[in-house]
């Protein structure tokens, strides 16, 4: 079994629509790593993102904004020789992006961003109320970085 990198835009961009969480890893002043499953919004490079006004993420992004974030589909187990454990692994597809969070405030545009969100997750249209709007906090992130992979290529699937 093998793992191949997936260059096309087109494909990255398919596994990131067909997940319902990511993973977006930070690092405090002292190096230690945080990582929170959360729920995001992608549209043309960008992740958009949601949480409270503060909380430790925001402490920690107030001092470096850096982040990891990663994407990957539902796993299937897979094998080569269901007699031979060392066949086993794991199919899945996975997105690793980096980028940099900067905290939305203007009101239209975290309104754009929160959009963007509830697309990933609905078809139907919303609205927001003024202070929902003005108490949630918005990160947006510009992907400088992505490398995707698919892993596994499946000769059996156990269900």
């Amino acid at each position: 079994m093998r793992t191949y990198s997936i260059e096309e835009l087109h494909r990255i961009e398919h596994i990131i629509a067909g997940c319902r969480l990511c993973y977006v890893g930070m690092a405090d002043e002292n190096g230690k790593p945080y990582v929170l499953p959360m729920n995001f919004g992608y549209e043309k490079g960008i992740v958009h993102l949601h949480s409270a006004q503060e909380g430790h993420s925001i402490s920690i992004l107030e001092k470096n904004p850096q982040v990891c974030i990663t994407f990957c589909t539902d796993p299937a187990l897979v094998w080569q020789d269901e007699e031979v454990a060392c066949s086993y692994r794991m199919r899945a597809e996975s997105v690793i992006c980096y980028g940099k969070v900067m905290f939305e405030e203007d009101l239209d545009e975290k309104v754009k961003a929160l959009n963007c969100i509830m697309r990933q997750y609905s078809d139907r249209e919303f609205s927001y109320s003024a202070p929902a709007v003005r108490n949630v906090k918005i990160w947006k992130v510009v992907l400088d970085e992505i490398s995707a992979r698919e892993l596994g290529m499946p000769s059996k699937v156990v269900r």
